[in-house]
């Protein structure tokens, strides 16, 4: 499986909830297994840049390549592009994560 995860901040004056409403287009999208857009709850104690999160699981990198050719992927990125200030993506592979003490 592969998860994606996207965290993006709003640029100054820009209410968190439009970023989720743009984002939120991609839940329309049929490829992934498990799709969120959600607000950062900001409780972390050392860093609260990040205003909105997308989480997806994807039964493999075909899948994920699908998510990202789909239309609507480009119609969200057209709305919120303009509007946030900072995006970072990571997408990895579960079977290749660290789930004990590394040796």
């Amino acid at each position: 499986m592969i998860r994606h995860i996207v965290m993006f901040s709003c640029k100054d004056g820009i209410d968190r909830l439009t970023v989720q409403k743009g984002l939120s287009i991609l839940t329309q999208i049929p490829h992934a297994s498990k799709l969120e857009i959600a607000l950062n709850e900001k409780v972390d104690q050392l860093g609260n840049v990040v205003d909105v999160v997308v989480y997806g699981e994807f039964a493999d990198q075909a899948a994920l390549d699908a998510y990202k050719a789909d239309p609507l992927y480009q119609q969200s990125i057209d709305i919120v592009r303009p509007i946030r200030e900072m995006r970072v993506a990571a997408d990895y592979d579960t079977t290749h994560a660290a789930t004990e003490t590394l040796a």
